[in-house]
């Protein structure tokens, strides 16, 4: 999974270069990338559990490293999005 968000960051980061962005667009992507890395690792850290529980115990435990896993997806994606619109209008006041 790491790979999918790593490739999604890279691809955002690039589309925000080829534009020029602005200082605060790069705090946005920043902020959102550290926050999908910090969910990231607790679903890491939720999957190492699992492997050591059984049965429901097990499940529970991958069930919520897959939903932070989604969250760490879509706070990329909606970090990109604001990224995009703080870039925008710093392009419409120059």
């Amino acid at each position: 999974m790491k790979i999918v968000t790593a490739a999604f960051a890279l691809s955002a980061f690039a589309a925000l270069a080829a534009c020029g962005t602005s200082e605060q667009a790069e705090n946005i992507q920043a902020s959102a990338e550290n926050t999908a890395d910090a969910l990231e690792n607790r679903a890491d850290a939720l999957m190492d559990q699992a492997e050591n529980a059984t049965g429901a115990a097990a499940n529970a435990l991958e069930n919520e490293a897959a939903a932070l896993e989604n969250r760490a997806e879509a706070t990329l994606e909606a970090g990109e999005n604001k990224a995009e619109a703080a870039e925008e209008a710093a392009e419409n006041t120059n």
